[in-house]
């Protein structure tokens, strides 16, 4: 179970890289002025959302086979789990939004400046710091 564990965290933290530089991607993406431009930035997007997306599908995987095997049975009621389980819902919601977004910018439907997308940043980084103390502490 301890190789289910590691391959959880590397694949999360392939997960969240991902998930870090996008919307940064999205900020330089607003400002470019040029059709050459727009189309790197779109294809640079389209490859990370990939690997983002292999990681994150990889995450679930082994956490949810963690969570089967033996992490539902000996802390299902514990109200740290619950609050995880709930951290990793918002963090796919989080995910597929990113797929609109890019979406958006493919279709040139785009409505948000770069101060909107430096803000939308940062929601990963307070998934992240749930997520953490929620495994490591267990505070409740």
């Amino acid at each position: 179970m301890i190789w289910v564990k590691a391959l959880h965290v590397i694949f999360m933290v392939t997960w969240f890289a991902g998930l870090f530089y996008l919307p940064r991607l999205f900020v330089y993406h607003v400002d470019v002025q040029d059709e050459a431009g727009r189309r790197r930035f779109e294809l640079m997007e389209r490859k990370l959302f990939a690997i983002m997306t292999m990681g994150g599908v990889l995450t679930l995987v082994f956490g949810i086979w963690m969570l089967l095997d033996y992490a539902w049975a000996a802390y299902g009621m514990a109200g740290w789990l619950h609050v995880k389980m709930m951290a990793v819902v918002l963090l796919v919601a989080y995910h597929a939004y990113c797929l609109k977004l890019m979406r958006d910018f493919r279709q040139g439907r785009n409505v948000f400046g770069a101060t909107f997308y430096r803000w939308f940043n940062e929601f990963p980084v307070l998934i992240l710091f749930v997520a953490v103390i929620m495994v490591i502490v267990r505070p409740f």
